[in-house]
């Protein structure tokens, strides 16, 4: 399999090569075209739209907050929205590498992992029920999930706390919503190549235009490969996007989309490590932070997906537009890995052990996982007046299934030591599987809102939606449970004429949960709610957006306890501050900066004696700065510079709040040259390679964050 990297690599070098060659040659002739003025559109997929791309690094609309087309500042909620343009100048290459940047957002907390985006918002995990594709779920359970790839993605948009009362069970913190790249009926030819200072490379490309006056396409995808950041570890991985969007008249419009995936590798170490060795040294020193404790021979990571969807919309006579959202996917994903578990001398790993050696032990585990699902979600929306108030309203109904079939086992591997590992060791077998099921899950909710405006700038935002869920597991183990639920949201805003847009709400949120507890007990649905206030600021002298908000967020029914003793008695509160700024502050700068602080607390749990202690590996402060300056004339013109720092506060690696995960402070930098129809960018993340644990999940699961990384690309349109 090296060889087919290696093979890979050299390939898509020489494609970068040729891409540059091409853009050179273009360049050559580009003094004799005729410059035109922007024109934008107010289409589909225009620059504006609430799902088009966004003009620099400030968005205008989203529809993520109350799934119709609204102005940011309209909503009575949190919301950050990161679009392409500061995806690429921030050199981001996953979707949580683009979030770093974002308020409320704490991602990568566990270092480099190239399968999965692990995102936290408001303190609470979202990585499992918190992400969605064009506004339809991507809900996983186990190691049963979709991958998304942010090459096909146009605009990351977060919105911040409950939103149960418009996409059903989801995270209490907030939910991500990636949007697809789309036909827009333009014309796109665009080529991308990269390498990065590991040594893996890719190509991508997008391709769209008019197939005739009522049919658009577009597709994009991207094939690459190589080495990883630790060692032994190695990736190829393809992705393809096709869709077509027919438009028989104004009034009717049909998307059709689908996606295939794939994803063989050899797993990222650098995770599961004991705190004694990575963040406090031993008596040996401190474990290498590309150390990979798995076993090449055995390791194996293997993803097939696919999915096919549509978007159809159709509007009435009266104005009234119904809309249908649809997608069907299947993943099955293989993976087998060793990873470390405290040392193999001295209980949890403690240095202070006066027999303590640096070998550590290993757990062997593997699965077998094949998911299915279905989603449709159907909106009916329409304008009303009663006087001098107007309605827009909002009727909904969805529909959610969900298939899981998994296998998982695991053993004892050999001991390793974490100083100087020696791979290769034959390893014993593993133990027959703990758990051998299937779990369906059936979720229907009804759903209404109202959006009212009156009184030259007054807004309120009322949301109600009832959800019904029916869960049955057979196999090891079994079990079968059904639960409704409703939730709610009340909101209040006032858009003042200098662009200032005070605002409050209140929300009530549910999420489904999956198991029983050590009673064999059904688990019921995570409660909690929400208070936030805020205050949204478009100004008039410049292009930008800046969002302060304080919030009250409480989680009740916590699954708390360990494997198969699990109890729900646990509840956690997250209060906070949050304020992000976004600015096209003129042609030449482009700015953003975020602020996050955070008093989050266990308020109840089966053990009493962490009644008051933050979660463990959650940072309370966090804070970054990104700025990019391009040259607008003269013979430096088109030339990029940009500089970002990311500050990520300090968290505890325990329960019980005794052992300290230090604060880092990182620095990004980027260059960037672009002229007529190409342009090259070098991006270098943590630039002076600092060594750090980005987080602890418990005494022996850190995981270091990611060193000095240089990504350099060059892209090409005609």
């Amino acid at each position: 399999m090296r060889g087919t990297y290696k093979s890979t690599l050299l390939f898509l070098l020489g494609s970068s090569a040729i891409l540059v060659s091409l853009s050179s040659a273009s360049a050559q002739t580009a003094d004799s075209t005729i410059r035109l003025n922007e024109i934008v559109i107010e289409g589909n997929g225009a620059v504006g739209t609430a799902t088009g791309p966004v003009n620099g690094f400030v968005p205008k609309r989203t529809a993520t907050g109350s799934k119709t087309n609204t102005p940011i500042e309209d909503l009575p909620q949190s919301v950050s929205v990161v679009g392409r343009d500061q995806i690429d100048a921030q050199g981001a290459q996953k979707i949580d590498e683009a979030l770093r940047y974002t308020a409320g957002v704490f991602a990568q907390p566990f270092g480099v992992d190239n399968d999965t985006n692990w995102i936290y918002i408001r303190g609470f995990d979202a990585t499992a029920k918190g992400t969605y594709l064009d506004g339809l779920q991507n809900f996983s359970y186990g190691f049963g999930g979709f991958l998304i790839d942010s090459f096909g993605i146009e605009r990351i948009e977060v919105l911040k706390g409950p939103a149960s009362v418009l996409y059903g069970g989801s995270n209490p913190g907030g939910i991500v919503n990636y949007i697809s790249k789309r036909p827009n009926g333009e014309r796109i030819r665009y080529v991308e190549s990269g390498i990065n200072s590991y040594g893996n490379a890719y190509l991508g490309f997008d391709i769209g235009d008019k197939a005739s006056d009522a049919v658009d396409y577009r597709i994009n995808g991207k094939i690459g490969g190589g080495d990883n950041y630790t060692d032994f570890s190695e990736e190829f991985r393809g992705v393809i996007n096709p869709s077509i969007t027919w438009k028989p008249d104004d009034a009717t419009k049909l998307t059709l989309t689908a996606n295939y995936t794939h994803l063989d590798a050899t797993h990222d170490g650098g995770g599961f490590l004991p705190y004694y060795g990575t963040v406090v040294p031993t008596k040996f020193g401190k474990i290498d932070p590309k150390s990979n404790f798995t076993e090449p021979s055995v390791d194996n990571y293997d993803r097939e997906q696919v999915s096919v969807g549509y978007e159809f919309e159709h509007t009435f006579d009266n104005d009234w537009s119904f809309r249908q959202n649809a997608r069907y996917g299947r993943a099955n994903v293989k993976e087998q890995s060793l990873y470390a578990f405290g040392y193999a001398s001295g209980p949890f790993g403690f240095a202070e052990q006066p027999d303590l050696t640096d070998n550590l032990t290993r757990i062997n585990f593997k699965h077998d996982t094949t998911v299915n699902n279905f989603l449709v979600d159907n909106q009916l929306e329409g304008i009303v007046n009663t006087g001098a108030i107007e309605h827009t309203l909002l009727f909904g109904a969805e529909y959610k299934y969900f298939n899981i079939d998994h296998v998982q086992a695991s053993g004892d591997g050999t001991p390793i030591s974490g100083g100087n590992p020696v791979h290769g060791a034959p390893q014993p077998p593993l133990r027959p599987p703990y758990i051998d099921q299937v779990v369906k899950q059936h979720q229907i909710g009804v759903y209404a809102q109202d959006q009212l405006r009156f009184g030259d700038g007054w807004l309120v935002t009322l949301n109600g939606r009832y959800d019904y869920v029916d869960t049955e597991a057979t196999g090891l183990p079994s079990y079968k449970g059904n639960d409704g639920r409703a939730s709610g949201r009340v909101g209040i805003a006032y858009d003042f004429d200098n662009g200032l847009t005070p605002y409050a709400s209140v929300a009530t949120f549910f999420s489904p949960e999956i198991g029983v507890t050590g009673n064999l007990e059904f688990f019921k649905p995570e409660t909690g709610e929400q208070y936030e206030v805020g205050v949204k600021y478009r100004p008039e002298w410049f292009d930008g957006l800046i969002t302060a908000s304080l919030f009250d967020l409480t989680k009740k029914n916590v699954v708390t306890g360990g494997f198969r003793q699990e109890t729900q008695i646990g509840e956690v509160n997250s209060r906070g501050f949050e304020v992000e700024a976004q600015a096209n502050i003129d042609d030449a700068w482009k700015v953003t900066a975020a602020f996050t602080a955070y008093d989050l607390k266990v308020k109840d749990d089966a053990d009493e004696s962490i009644i008051g202690k933050r979660p463990f590996l959650l940072p309370e402060t966090q804070a970054s700065l990104f700025a990019q300056y391009t040259v607008q004339t003269g013979k430096l013109e088109g030339l990029a510079l940009g500089a970002g720092v990311r500050y990520v506060g300090s968290s505890y690696a325990d329960k019980a709040n005794t052992l300290k995960v230090p604060d880092v402070a990182l620095l990004d930098l980027k260059v960037g040259y672009k002229k007529d129809n190409w342009g090259v960018d070098l991006n270098v993340t943590n630039v002076f390679d600092k060594e750090f644990v980005s987080g602890c999940q418990g005494v022996n699961v850190c995981s270091y964050g990611e060193g000095r990384k240089a990504l350099l690309k060059a892209h090409v349109t005609w």
